[in-house]
């Protein structure tokens, strides 16, 4: 069974066991381990930034820069497919007593127009607009790379309006690699970044939250009340290190896959895709028929994907599956979308 359903899957490599079993470890919730310390400090500098905290997954890094950066009663601006909106459990709004107001983006990357005239005006009515969020890859809109000129132009219109900044980094590494823009480039303008090491760079499990030490500071107490310390976490930390260094440079290896995957199913009848849209190690793939019933077929054939709705199924390539995934994956293909 092949596993394309997220770059989540991946499991820890030999390396990884063998610095988790070894690593040095203490109270990070004194901010005494270590491995953990030595991790934060890694994922600051490589980002160009002060400060950095290890949070147990993605969402959880969102939620302590979103509420880090928010009051209650604010509102966030975001892509109308944004990941903090969609894929949080209602987050935002459970814990900070904040809304989310959406625009709808090009590809995942919101226009500056559509953002200016989502600024609340400074009224007793309306809700205070604090906070621009962007996602960079951004997942529902196929791994797409927010263009840097636009991000720029978008950091620009925020701060003239007073607004903080916050990247759903998940995927930035992916963005960084396929661009060849680094990563602290990528995330020069923004107050919050998070980063997730479980995905693309194959780490088992955890996140980052990265930005001004002050802000940092807020995340961690955020952390805290979130249940998220997680006392002699460098066990972890430790192949986190690993998945930062080793990581990105397994990257290019699944996009170049997810590239192949694209161009050969596009020919196919069954489907609609422009592999020309493919820019990391994500696949939508638009079915004629029902992507459920889809799903289902592909996983008799051997390869898991994901129907994210009535017509779309999700292929994302990662670490674990190298070019016999890739065979896999167009065979069954070839057999259900014909």
């Amino acid at each position: 069974m092949f596993d394309l359903r997220s770059d989540t899957v991946t499991r820890p490599t030999p390396a990884m066991r063998a610095a988790m079993a070894a690593a040095e470890v203490g109270d990070d919730v004194f901010g005494e381990d270590p491995t953990v310390n030595r991790l934060q400090r890694r994922a600051a500098e490589l980002f160009g930034k002060e400060d950095a905290l290890f949070v147990p997954s993605g969402t959880m890094g969102n939620q302590v820069c979103l509420g880090a950066l928010t009051r209650p009663g604010d509102e966030v601006i975001a892509d109308e497919q944004a990941h903090v909106l969609l894929n949080e459990g209602g987050a935002a709004a459970r814990w900070w007593g904040v809304q989310v107001t959406t625009v709808r983006g090009e590809r995942g990357c919101p226009r500056p127009d559509d953002v200016e005239r989502a600024i609340r005006s400074p009224d007793v009515h309306h809700p205070r607009t604090a906070v621009l969020s962007l996602e960079n890859t951004h997942n529902y809109a196929g791994g797409a790379i927010l263009p840097q000129a636009r991000v720029d132009e978008l950091a620009a219109l925020a701060r003239r309006h007073g607004l903080r900044l916050h990247l759903d980094g998940a995927r930035l590494f992916n963005a960084s690699v396929a661009s060849g823009v680094p990563v602290a480039r990528l995330a020069r303008d923004m107050d919050l970044v998070s980063l997730c090491l479980s995905k693309g760079l194959g780490a088992p499990v955890g996140s980052l939250a990265i930005g001004s030490r002050e802000l940092i500071t807020v995340c961690r107490r955020l952390r805290k009340a979130l249940g998220g310390g997680m006392r002699q976490a460098g066990v972890l930390a430790a192949a986190g290190l690993i998945a930062l260094e080793e990581g990105p440079t397994l990257l290019a290896a699944d996009h170049r896959r997810a590239r192949a995957f694209a161009e050969e199913v596009a020919r196919l009848p069954g489907v609609e895709l422009d592999p020309g849209t493919i820019e990391t190690n994500i696949v939508f793939v638009t079915t004629r028929g029902d992507a459920r019933a889809a799903q289902g077929a592909l996983r008799e054939r051997g390869v898991l994907a994901i129907a994210l709705d009535s017509r779309r199924v999700r292929f994302v390539f990662h670490r674990d599956a190298g070019d016999d995934a890739l065979e896999a994956a167009l065979a069954a293909c070839r057999a259900v979308f014909r």
